[in-house]
């Protein structure tokens, strides 16, 4: 059975994200998945690991009491010594021996003189423009596979390593396509009308504009934010709203009845997130369900999906595909949204990845 060690950006979740949805579904491995403290004050990584799943085995980093940038030298080393030794220290606990190590974050580059294995991965999901590019470049240049989740972040890659691979981040099909239950319960009964929603992180950087301003020229129309709210400053202008409703986080489990219950589903920008091609798995999730999509882009930005989402590049062209999109005939397009989300299931993300690092010879 493989070793692999895991390197999150992300505690393990019931929401589980990229990294988490290919970890928990590589066969015939045996995994240790580190993730960082939630703060100064956290000290779970006191206890003991947690069995996430029958392979999988789940700490918390303990947290750098000085978290230092790498221009503070001594401080920032004994920092990365000190996260070393902890993973190492799993490691022997749990008898892994020259294990896969798997990495998300460039921060880890840090890490790879302290730990000891046979075979390197970095899973590129995003760019990474807060940290320096010199140590992306380096953990890409020593990785014998590189995992990038869009074209735009291979070709940015490609002058670090040779051996990158195109792989889109994925969806939990069989949840949001209605296999999973049907028929669903109404989370919005005293709603009548159309019913045009988001799901997600409402992060303070998501351009929520557009929303706004369908709200206020549609009065008829109810608008929908499901997910934890982190301070968008234009929160406050939607609570006025009365067509706009904020839902608040919900279960993963319920997220899909939520979602069958909008008529448009939404998708909006990051104001500082580049436009690094990478497709959110919201998109995923919202085309499984097969109902008529409207997505914000930017500029210059070449259009995800052109013959199933409809995109948008202004308030007002907003607002008129939204009414294109409440107008759209019944299963016009339904089944082809499904079939993109159908093969962009994370059962067929982990499967290719497992063909690559085979190929490789890392598995």
């Amino acid at each position: 059975m493989r070793q692999i060690l895991c390197l999150s950006n992300k505690p393990w979740s019931s929401t589980p994200g990229r990294t988490q949805q290919l970890i928990s579904r590589l066969k015939d491995t045996q995994v240790l998945y580190f993730s960082p403290a939630q703060g100064l004050r956290d000290r779970s990584f006191r206890e003991k690991g947690r069995k996430v799943r029958p392979n999988v085995t789940a700490y918390t980093l303990p947290p750098l009491l000085l978290p230092m940038e790498e221009r503070y030298g001594r401080l920032f080393r004994l920092g990365q010594r000190r996260l070393g030794s902890f993973i190492s220290d799993q490691a022997a606990r749990h008898r892994f021996r020259a294990p896969l190590l798997w990495t998300s974050s460039p921060e880890h580059v840090h890490l790879l003189d302290r730990l000891e294995y046979s075979g390197l991965v970095y899973d590129c999901d995003r760019e990474w423009e807060d940290l320096p590019p010199i140590w992306e470049g380096s953990l890409a240049n020593a990785a014998d596979v590189v995992f990038a989740a869009s074209p735009l972040l291979c070709d940015r890659l490609s002058p670090c390593s040779p051996n990158i691979a195109l792989l889109p981040n994925g969806v939990n099909f069989p949840l949001f396509s209605g296999q999973a239950a049907f028929p669903r319960p109404d989370p919005l009964p005293q709603v009548s009308g159309p019913v045009l929603g988001w799901a997600g992180t409402i992060r303070e950087d998501v351009d929520l504009s557009p929303l706004l301003y369908a709200a206020r020229e549609r009065p008829d129309w109810t608008f929908l934010l499901l997910g934890r709210r982190e301070g968008n400053r234009l929160l406050p202008r939607l609570r006025r709203q009365p067509n706009v409703i904020l839902a608040g986080p919900c279960s993963l489990d319920q997220v899909p009845d939520w979602l069958y219950r909008c008529d448009v589903l939404l998708n909006f920008l990051r104001d500082d997130r580049v436009d690094d091609g990478v497709i959110p798995t919201r998109v995923y999730e919202y085309l499984s369900t097969g109902k008529p999509v409207v997505s914000m882009l930017w500029p210059d930005q070449v259009e995800r999906f052109p013959d199933v989402i409809y995109g948008a590049h202004s308030q007002q062209e907003f607002l008129t595909l939204c009414h294109h999109a409440l107008m759209e005939a019944p299963g016009f397009v339904s089944q082809r949204r499904q079939d993109y989300g159908a093969q962009a299931a994370w059962p067929n993300r982990a499967r290719e990845v497992s063909r690559i690092l085979s190929t490789a010879g890392l598995l």
